[in-house]
Formats: structure tokens, sequence, C-alpha cells
């Protein structure tokens, strides 16, 4: 697919046939855009964890309790430890743009795929923490099901976006 009609036509899917799961290779494209994103210093300080059993999917979605998420055949989370990330010289540490670069790939390559995605900012940090069996050191960044809509699915459309003018400085 163009690249521009991927970024124009991604959208967070909240409907997904539970009954399909994405196939290896899929997975694999997927996982692997996020493995060549670009980070600081090239640290890749990424784990990509995939949850598609029945038994960690259950303990995964009690972070996220919405119907629809319960539906996913699979899970995606994106964990990061700050110790392993670039940081600069005043203090800044760059986990948290690299994991989410990281991510934003896999959820483009997801829509090149066909695969539908959910970006998730509200769960649980305890439990899926806990789910996961996650270090102490370990950080969770993001989360997204991933997972074919239900048959019969049709986006909404484009998104309102502001102007060019409205975000754009020429100087």
């Amino acid at each position: 697919m163009d690249f521009t009609r991927v970024i124009c036509e991604r959208e967070s899917i909240r409907n997904y046939d539970p009954t399909r799961p994405v196939g290896k290779e899929v997975l694999g494209r997927i996982l692997d855009a996020g493995r060549i994103a670009p980070s600081a210093a090239n640290r890749q300080p990424w784990k990509f964890l995939v949850v598609s059993s029945r038994e960690m999917l259950a303990q995964v979605r009690r972070c996220y309790t919405k119907p629809w998420f319960q539906d996913a055949p699979h899970v995606l989370v994106v964990t990061g430890r700050t110790g392993d990330s670039w940081t600069r010289q005043d203090g800044w540490n760059s986990i948290e743009t690299d994991l989410i670069i990281a991510t934003d790939h896999m959820i483009l390559a997801a829509e090149n795929e066909g695969v539908g995605t959910c970006w998730i900012a509200t769960f649980d940090p305890v439990a899926l923490r806990t789910a996961l069996g996650l270090g102490v050191e370990d950080r969770v960044y993001a989360i997204t099901p991933l997972g074919y809509p239900k048959p019969g699915f049709t986006k909404k459309g484009r998104k309102q976006r502001k102007s060019l003018q409205e975000v754009v400085r020429y100087m």
C-alpha cells in the first residue's frame, strides 16, 4: 500500500474478529517494523510482547475491560527500561520517544497488513505488570490490540485534522 494512503486511512479499530488470529508471518512483519525503528544513539531499548495464548490474554484483558478489547486475538505490549536508553547531558532520557516511535512503526505496519490496532493509554499498569510478570525496572509504554476487524466492519473515513497553516510555522 502507498505510504500516504497508510497514514491517511489508519484509524483506531474497536471491533475485532476473535475467530481470526493474525498469522505468524504477518505478525513478524509488524514486529520487524518496530525492530528497525530509529532510537537515540541506536540503543533500541525496547521489548515487544505479543500476547496470544488464551490464558495470558485472560490476564492481560483485566487491565482494560472495554468489551471490544476482549475480542482481540492478540495484544501487543511495548516495554522498556530507562537504563537501556540514551540520556542527554541535561538528564532527559529518550525511552518514551524511542518506544513510541517503534510503536507507531508497528501500528502503521499493521494498517498496511490490514490488521487493526487501537493505541490504549488508560490500562491498569499494576494489573498489566502483574499479569506479564515484569521486573521492577521494566515499564509498559504502550499497548494495542492486534486483530482483523469483524466481517462487515467499515472504517469511518478521514478524521478531522487541523490545517497545515494552523500547525506549521516556517522560519
